[in-house]
C-alpha cells in the first residue's frame, strides 16, 4: 500500500524530511549519539567521510573506519526524538521512495547508541564503561504502538509495587537489547547493566532545584528495585526507546555508556570530555567487527 505525503515526507530532492537523508547516504551500522557535536568527535577516527548532513539537530556523517562502512547520527535528547530518528532510519532502508511502498525484503541494521550516563549505585565508578542489556522505559512511547503486547506484562506491576508508583505517571516497560551485541561488549569487558530511561533530566531523575517532587524517596526506591536479579545501574533518556522500535522493525540495538556520574555518591567526573572519547575510541574496534 503506497504510504502518503502526509505520513512520509520526503524532499523536493529526495531526503526523508527530519534527518535530511537519501537511502544511499547511510550505512548498515549506526552509531547514535545524542549531542550533535559528538558527531565530529566520533567521525574523525574516520579513515574517511563520504557524506556530511545537517538538520535541525539531526547531524549525520557517514564514512569508514577500518573499512566497515558507518554512519554517525545525532539523535537530540529524549525519547520524542528517538521517536523520530528510529522510524526514519528504517523507512530509509525498508521503504522504496519512489514507490512509497514497503520493501518485501527487509534490512535490519545495528544499532549502537554511544552517550552519556549517571550510575545509580555506589560501586558503579565514574568514567567507566558500560553496556545496557536491558531497559527500563518510563517514556510510554510503546503504548502508542499496536504491537507492544510483546512486552514483559508482570515487570510493571512488580515496579510499580516497589516503588509506590503514582498512577498519574506513565506504565513503565522493560525491554532487551540484542544479545549478540551484549556478548560482544562484555567481551571486550564492559560492565554490563539496566538501564532507566527517563523523560526528563530534572524532576524525573529526582534532582530537586527549586521544584520539589511528589514522591521524595523515589530516587531510593529505583536504587533498590531489583528484577531478574538485576539492580537499575545508571539513568539516561533515550535507550528503552532505541530498543523498543528496534524491537519492533527488526533491528539490532545497543546502548553503550559513559558513567560521567555517579548519583549515589554524589559525585561527578573530572574529565568527562575525556570519559566520553575513551568510549568511543573502544568502542569504534568493537562496532568495526559486527558482522
Amino acid at each position: 500500500m503506497k504510504i502518503p505525503e502526509s505520513e512520509l515526507i520526503i524532499t523536493d530532492d529526495g531526503a526523508i524530511y527530519h534527518l535530511d537523508l537519501k537511502p544511499s547516504e547511510i550505512a548498515n551500522t549506526i552509531i547514535t549519539v545524542g549531542d550533535p557535536g559528538r558527531v565530529a568527535q566520533v567521525s574523525k577516527y574516520f579513515d574517511e567521510i563520504e557524506h556530511r548532513a545537517d538538520h535541525r539537530e539531526f547531524i549525520t556523517h557517514t564514512g569508514t573506519y577500518k573499512g566497515k562502512r558507518i554512519s554517525v547520527v545525532s539523535t537530540g535528547i529524549g525519547p520524542d526524538n528517538i521517536d523520530i530518528v528510529l522510524n526514519e532510519l528504517d523507512a530509509l532502508v525498508n521503504i522504496d521512495f519512489s514507490t512509497r511502498e514497503i520493501k518485501e525484503e527487509l534490512t535490519s541494521l545495528n544499532i549502537i547508541r554511544l552517550g552519556t550516563s549517571g550510575a545509580l549505585q555506589k560501586e558503579i565508578p565514574v568514567d567507566s564503561m558500560l553496556a545496557s542489556a536491558y531497559a527500563i522505559g518510563l517514556d510510554n512511547l510503546p503504548y502508542f504502538y499496536r504491537e507492544s503486547h510483546f512486552l514483559d506484562t508482570t515487570f510493571p506491576k512488580v515496579f510499580k509495587e516497589h516503588c509506590d508508583w503514582d498512577i498519574r505517571n506513565s506504565h513503565p516497560y522493560w525491554i532487551e537489547a540484542d544479545k549478540d551485541l551484549v556478548a560482544l561488549f562484555k567481551k571486550h569487558e564492559y560492565a554490563i547493566g539496566c538501564t532507566l530511561t527517563n523523560v526528563g533530566f530534572y524532576g524525573p531523575q529526582g534532582r530537586v532545584l527549586r521544584l520539589q517532587l511528589p514522591q521524595e524517596d523515589l530516587h531510593e526506591k529505583l536504587q533498590s528495585f531489583r528484577y531478574r536479579n538485576m539492580a537499575i545501574t545508571n539513568l539516561e533518556m533515550e535507550t528503552s526507546a532505541i530498543y523498543f522500535l528496534s524491537s519492533l522493525l527488526g533491528h539490532r540495538a545497543l546502548s553503550v555508556n559513559a558513567i560521567i556520574a555517579n548519583r549515589a555518591a554524589g559525585t561527578f567526573s573530572e574529565d568527562n570530555l575525556m570519559a566520553v572519547e575513551n568510549l568511543i575510541k573502544n568502542s569504534l574496534d568493537i562496532i568495526a567487527s559486527i558482522d
